[in-house]
């Protein structure tokens, strides 16, 4: 689960098809986690940008977008019922695991949340995008692969 819509899924109406979407396709790809095998949404439902000339920037969703959006990702998780739930970034982890959470610290390993046992937390992908040099990237998209073989690891042990 991923934390909201950026401008190209906002205008597809599809999570995760622009950069960071890519990004991630790789990476589920490099773990062993067959992407036509995952549900992929975000726990905001709306893209909350503000207006750069033509272009549209990302703005962090408040508590009160997260809270609007929140019946409609609880329904999504009762349908889907998933063996393991991955949290992208923040603002996915703190919707579903409180305010305490916090990725870096976190990420790695399972704990149980309300909507599954196996609750995982790892950095959102657009974050690797932002990172300041090739190095960096190169590190950070390394340790997010990590992550999600743990995920691989634990979907094999939910079977």
């Amino acid at each position: 689960m991923g934390e909201q819509p950026g401008d190209r899924e906002d205008r597809a109406g599809r999570p995760f098809v622009g950069p960071a979407g890519k990004l991630l396709d790789r990476a589920l790809e490099e773990a062993g986690i067959d992407r036509q095998e995952t549900y992929v949404t975000n726990a905001v439902k709306h893209f909350k940008w503000e207006p750069r000339g033509k272009r549209r920037l990302h703005k962090k969703p408040s508590s009160r977008d997260i809270a609007a959006c929140k019946p409609w990702l609880e329904a999504e998780l009762q349908a889907i019922a998933p063996r393991v739930l991955v949290l992208l970034g923040s603002t996915a982890a703190q919707t579903i695991l409180g305010s305490k959470v916090r990725v870096l610290r976190d990420r790695g390993h399972a704990m149980p949340s309300e909507y599954c046992q196996k609750t995982f937390v790892t950095v959102h992908p657009s974050s690797l995008l932002r990172a300041p040099d090739e190095e960096s990237r190169d590190r950070n998209y390394a340790e997010f692969v990590a992550d999600l073989k743990k995920v691989a690891r634990l979907l094999r042990s939910a079977d």
